[in-house]
């Protein structure tokens, strides 16, 4: 037996007794077919931080076929705050094999491979690794490497996602090519309800970059907090031109106020929604964006997990396309970038 999914590939449904036990409560919510999905899924995860633990956690319990992670670094005291796969005596042993048996113990059904190896990320070697995934998650990396990743995702048709914490502040931007899902027609009568097919394009990061807030109204722009969102935008600038490296002084203050106003008045932001960033948040943006806080760390990590989830499962819409949580107020907005 097997059934269509939205993109027409045919879908079968065998499931062992064992994972029905244990997906059964899952089954029950998204369907035997959204949970084959998940099944079959190949997930490619990039560098082992805060975010990617707890996004890890949650798609390795609801049951995905296999995980892949990549991660040359060793664990370092800092990590063991938001890490929680480590432990105090795993400190100078690489990531990915101190966090494999905590992995696996999550969910015995789920296969787990590490790869410590840096220069995967480099050259042809980066197309064979996405090649090996069915969807492919970066987190915590610069802006430069996001783009080349995403654009090898792009050649190799494969689902891209991105996330990351600076402190207070996170990001999750996603990139599903042409996605299909399905999702409750919300202009039929309660009494009838149905579903209906939805599609929506996506565009690239190095799209979305160079997306223009001209022609929003000063309300719709406040909205979408672009204060949060282009303090995000700022980081990655500054990266840009300090070799990756992120700012943990004060006296990084004017750098990065010049970065936003630059950025600001480039994509044409109402000036009566934000004339520019606040200076107490570009203080707090230079002194903490270098930091993991675990609070942050869950909340994008778990809303990651939950769109990954969602997107594999074609069941309701994604994030379109770029979230962005601002932990100084616990709220998140998200932004359409690059997608008309």
């Amino acid at each position: 037996m097997s059934v269509q999914d939205p993109g027409n590939k045919s879908v079968p449904l065998q499931i062992t007794e064992d994972e029905a036990a244990v997906y059964d409560r899952q089954i029950r919510l998204w369907g035997l077919e959204a949970q084959q999905r998940m099944r079959n899924a190949t997930i490619l995860v990039v560098r082992l931080r805060g975010v990617a633990t707890e996004a890890i956690k949650n798609i390795v319990l609801a049951g995905i076929g296999k995980l892949v992670v990549l991660d040359g670094d060793a664990v370092a005291e800092e990590d063991l705050g938001a890490g929680f796969f480590f432990r105090d005596e795993d400190v100078g042993r690489k990531k990915v094999d101190a966090a494999k048996a905590h992995i696996e113990s999550l969910n015995p059904l789920v296969a787990v491979e590490g790869l410590s190896n840096a220069d995967a990320l480099e050259g042809d070697a980066l197309d064979v690794l996405v090649r090996r995934a069915d969807m492919v998650c970066v987190t915590d990396l610069d802006r430069e490497t996001l783009v080349r990743v995403n654009d090898a995702c792009r050649r190799a048709s494969k689902p891209f996602y991105a996330g990351g914490t600076y402190g207070l502040l996170g990001y999750i931007f996603c990139d599903l090519l042409t996605h299909d899902y399905i999702a409750p027609d919300r202009a039929s009568p309660k009494d009838s309800a149905k579903n209906v097919k939805n599609t929506t394009t996506y565009a690239p990061l190095k799209t979305a970059l160079e997306h223009r807030w001209a022609g929003m109204t000063r309300r719709q722009t406040k909205e979408l907090n672009p204060a949060a969102v282009f303090s995000i935008l700022s980081l990655w600038e500054y990266q840009h031109t300090h070799n990756s490296a992120l700012p943990d002084d004060v006296d990084e203050v004017p750098a990065l106020e010049a970065i936003s106003t630059a950025l600001l008045e480039k994509a044409a932001v109402n000036k009566q929604a934000l004339a520019g960033i606040p200076r107490g948040s570009i203080e707090t943006l230079a002194t903490t964006a270098a930091h993991e806080l675990s609070p942050a760390c869950a909340v994008v990590g778990g809303m990651l997990a939950q769109d990954i989830l969602k997107a594999l499962a074609a069941r309701e819409s994604p994030i379109v396309n770029f979230f962005v949580f601002d932990g100084s107020t616990g709220g998140g907005t998200v932004c359409r970038m690059g997608i008309a």
